[in-house]
């Protein structure tokens, strides 16, 4: 009989929450009233970008790209040549997210692969794009 009793409040329970949150579906939002923010000088000279300054963001190298049906896309393996858009001596796209910010032509520095920047791009010539066949920086 204990447990019939714990099951019914179980449901109970269960019917109350389910009540509770049709209630809050037909809640009406209200405005609400905010004061004006007055600026400042202490919240400059306090805020210092020096924290933004010192940290890395990833910085994304495109050296071109393609597309290929998945069919061949599943034939690839050990020793497969993907073909990419661009001839070798085409500058290279460098990506901060999702937005080229430079280009550059790929180098090598001491073994590994570099970029010498060749153009930065200004707040009106970005371009938002996925990087297909690219390499972290």
């Amino acid at each position: 009989m204990a447990k019939t009793d714990k099951a019914e409040e179980k449901a109970g329970a269960g019917q109350e929450q389910n009540d509770a949150s049709q209630a809050d579906s037909k809640k009406q939002a209200q405005a609400a009233e905010f004061s004006e923010a007055v600026e400042s000088e202490a919240g400059v000279a306090g805020g210092s970008i020096d924290i933004l300054l010192d940290m890395n963001v990833p910085v994304t190298v495109a050296i071109g790209q393609t597309e290929i049906p998945v069919r061949r896309l599943l034939q690839l393996g050990p020793g497969s040549v993907v073909k990419l858009d661009k001839a070798i001596d085409a500058p290279a796209d460098l990506y901060l997210r999702d937005t080229k910010f430079a280009s550059g032509d790929v180098v090598v520095v001491d073994g590994w692969f570099a970029v010498r920047i060749k153009e930065i791009l200004g707040v009106g010539q970005t371009e938002s794009a996925e990087p297909v066949a690219a390499a972290q920086a």
